[in-house]
């Protein structure tokens, strides 16, 4: 039961069957993401994280069972799919900012042209959420200018500025140099901590133990072992994890 007293999940997938091709990459996925929850998706590569990902926001199109976000069925087009990633942001490994607007004008243009607010309104928002992730004082650079990790914050303030119900992060630290990912799990490290439903697929396991309610772990298109964080790096209970973790924890 979350605070409003609302138990039903914000996400629920049913048998959901992906291929791409021949190639079989969601394998009759069951899960749920309840409201405020941080649900961290790992694995090893080509196991379909990132495509279970972009199912939840209609990136991707399934091929069989059901995704229902918010109680409705997932919308095939038009103004509902429209709603429905406004209200699902999406964070991705490769920032997608907008190179020829500034980075105020990059967080302002969703809720400007989406959630139809005014440009004022929008803007005194985006000065907010920009301080909130550090970097303010960039607000009129264009994105060039930045680092890659502040880029990617001001990817995550966009996503913010739309008001979301949920955030997607699809591998959100993989393009930076590893000194700028600390500088933007901690923006999401925050974010958990406030209450802010999220997706996360992610190499990052001090990530993943800090802030998650629940690991998925996922190989072969199928969830093998789902867990909380404290049981799963402590006691995971398939050979297939075990040996995930075996090797990706002793570096």
């Amino acid at each position: 039961m979350t605070e409003n007293g609302d138990a039903t999940p914000l996400v629920k997938l049913e048998n959901v069957n992906k291929h791409f091709g021949a190639l079989h990459v969601l394998k009759d996925i069951n899960l749920t993401v309840s409201r405020g929850e941080v649900l961290v998706v790992i694995g090893p590569s080509g196991g379909g994280k990132s495509t279970l990902c972009r199912t939840v926001n209609r990136l991707e199109t399934i091929d069989g069972g059901r995704i229902v976000f918010d109680g409705q069925p997932l919308p095939d087009e038009g103004r509902g799919l429209a709603r429905l990633r406004a209200d699902v942001g999406m964070v991705f490994q490769s920032f997608n900012l907008f190179a020829h607007k500034t980075i105020r004008e990059n967080v302002t243009l969703g809720p400007i042209r989406v959630r139809r607010k005014s440009r004022e309104e929008a803007d005194r928002r985006a000065m907010e959420l920009l301080e909130r992730v550090g970097i303010a004082a960039q607000a009129d650079k264009y994105p060039a200018q930045l680092s890659g990790g502040q880029q990617q914050r001001v990817a995550i303030a966009r996503a913010l500025a739309m008001d979301p119900k949920m955030i997607l992060f699809d591998e959100p630290t993989s393009a930076l140099d590893p000194e700028m990912v600390q500088e933007v799990l901690d923006v999401m490290v925050s974010l958990a901590r406030e209450g802010m439903t999220m997706m996360v697929v992610t190499h990052e396991m001090g990530f993943a133990r800090r802030a998650a309610n629940r690991v998925v772990f996922m190989a072969d298109g199928q969830v093998v072992e789902e867990n909380s964080p404290d049981e799963f790096f402590g006691a995971p209970r398939t050979d297939r994890a075990k040996d995930f973790l075996s090797k990706i924890l002793t570096h």
